[in-house]
């Protein structure tokens, strides 16, 4: 005899939190905060160009690792991918979302974060900077291998969440290298002495090595890797560009980087697809 239908109704999947309503709002409001902070780094509104700050320690031709002026409009598209995540997770279906609970609060930390290493570049406080930048390089690590564990399930998400978080590691990456060599150079030190070229190598070898590491964590995520390479490239041209600091060994390993992480990327997401076709 067939069973009557129950009545009973099906709980939701991902059943809402009292937790998940401000982790929402906290987002929301660090993306503002964010972008906020970016007005006040780029002189638009207030506050002195990054380039500019710390006299001039950040400008494309203060280390042999400093990327070039235009590297540094790949903010513009970072800020505007933050945004639209803080409009995308505030979204009533994506409230009880178990990435954003689990990375939520770290996405919004990284966003205070990001904030704190402006100001700290406004206030001069260049130690100060390396430190912020190196938490917020940890944050954005510990929210790659966060996403990386599962796949986004609609393809906006992977472009507003995964692609955003994830071009923002990247290009942070690249930023972590020449925030540390200038505070290095702004306090006139060199340890063993071997020059600036010798260490734009070693540290650019490094970069490298790191974003083939990244390329298999990540399965070959793209994202992460047009954010090293964008910050590479513009290395390879300050250091090639007249009046400026000029250096053929660091454009040379800056350019080999650059495809070292575009390539491995490239290798390790069509390695995983064979792998997962058969």
């Amino acid at each position: 005899m067939t069973q009557p239908p129950s009545l009973t109704p099906t709980p939701p999947e991902n059943p809402l939190h009292r937790t998940d309503y401000p982790r929402v709002v906290v987002v929301a409001v660090s993306s503002v905060v964010a972008v906020a902070g970016s007005f006040f780094g780029s002189g638009a509104v207030a506050g002195t160009p990054v380039a500019e700050a710390a006299g001039g320690a950040l400008g494309s031709d203060a280390t042999a690792v400093a990327p070039g002026g235009a590297a540094f409009s790949i903010w513009t598209l970072i800020y505007i991918g933050l945004l639209a995540l803080a409009v995308w997770q505030a979204l009533p279906a994506h409230h009880a979302d178990s990435r954003q609970r689990a990375l939520g609060w770290w996405i919004a930390v990284s966003m205070i974060l990001n904030a704190a290493w402006i100001l700290a570049i406004q206030f001069d406080l260049l130690a100060v900077s390396v430190a912020v930048i190196a938490v917020l390089l940890g944050v954005l690590v510990h929210i790659f291998l966060g996403l990386s564990r599962s796949r986004p399930s609609t393809t906006l998400e992977a472009v507003v969440v995964d692609g955003t978080m994830f071009l923002y590691l990247g290009w942070v990456m690249v930023a972590t290298v020449a925030n540390t060599a200038a505070a290095l150079e702004s306090a006139d030190l060199d340890p063993f002495g071997w020059g600036a070229d010798a260490w734009a190598v070693i540290v650019l070898a490094v970069v490298a090595a790191v974003s083939v590491l990244v390329a298999f964590a990540g399965r070959g995520r793209l994202a992460v890797a047009a954010g090293i390479a964008w910050g590479l490239i513009w290395i390879a041209i300050a250091r090639t560009q007249d009046g400026g600091l000029m250096s053929t060994p660091a454009a040379v390993a800056a350019s080999v980087a650059a495809a070292v992480a575009v390539v491995s990327a490239v290798a390790v997401r069509l390695w995983a697809r064979d792998r997962q076709a058969s």
